[in-house]
């Protein structure tokens, strides 16, 4: 078996893992992918078809370059399955917030929480695509992508839209407390995501480290939000609110774009 690292200098997030191994799924001699997320590196375990794997990795245009080629042991698979498990709590741990988070988001008039709720869905796309279809084909991988995508930037464009009305016209204040009871808890299902990253048997993975990261991201939203609910009930405005809702709605809306080009 041979081992070739490849850089990938555009390579910022897991939208981006799941784009390559949508491009590299049906080439047989693979048997497995490490990715190194935050040192941009692509570590590909094949039984030839070298020349396919880097044509393929070149035509994402990604900044890929192939570093090095060289023999190596059968890789051991044990730990995929532990993985696969906890990257499916993890998603569902997401899925579940961004109902409970969209639902009281609406009722108490909060946008921070509604865009936060979208924060947690994308995360259970990127997830989700990879996890749910990594058995499919190529072409039931790029649909489930683009109906994510468009789903998700739709809603985030409903969002705006609310908090320019909200902006403009005269509306009542979100429930402050609201936001941050629901928050603190969002923050500790995302600590109870982390923990279970954490107890992987392959943490150490890169893979797992970036899921790490992007779940050590959705820490920050829910500490953005709590701060905001503070503000609201201090300055008596809900400003506070629909500045942190547009700065997550931003951050959904570059997500979705991500998503989309999984589907090209």
């Amino acid at each position: 078996m041979e081992k070739t690292v490849f850089e990938i200098t555009k390579m910022d997030c897991p939208s981006e893992e799941n784009l390559i191994r949508m491009k590299l799924d049906g080439i047989t001699g693979i048997e497995r992918l490490e990715f190194d997320i935050p040192h941009r590196k692509l570590t590909v375990f094949h039984n030839g078809q070298i020349g396919q794997i880097e044509k393929f990795i070149l035509e994402l245009k990604l900044g890929g370059k192939k570093l090095s080629t060289e023999q190596t042991d059968q890789i051991d698979h044990a730990a995929d399955t532990n993985q696969t498990k906890i990257l499916w709590m993890v998603l569902a741990i997401n899925f579940a917030f961004f109902l409970i988070e969209m639902t009281t988001g609406w009722i108490s008039k909060s946008m921070g929480l509604v865009a936060d709720s979208l924060d947690m869905l994308a995360d259970s796309f990127v997830y989700g695509i990879s996890l749910f279809a990594v058995s499919g084909t190529i072409f039931r991988k790029k649909r489930i992508a683009r109906v994510a995508g468009y789903f998700q930037i739709t809603l985030a464009a409903i969002g705006f839209v609310e908090v320019l009305r909200r902006f403009i016209g005269e509306e009542k204040l979100p429930d402050f407390s609201t936001m941050i009871i629901v928050s603190v808890f969002a923050l500790i299902a995302n600590g109870i995501c982390l923990y279970l990253l954490q107890k992987s048997k392959g943490k150490e993975e890169a893979h797992m480290k970036a899921s790490m990261i992007f779940t050590s991201n959705d820490v920050i939203i829910n500490l953005g939000v709590i701060a905001a609910g503070f503000l609201v009930n201090w300055l008596n405005s809900n400003k506070p609110d629909l500045i942190v809702g547009t700065i997550v709605f931003i951050i959904v809306i570059r997500g979705a774009i991500r998503i989309l080009k999984l589907g090209k």
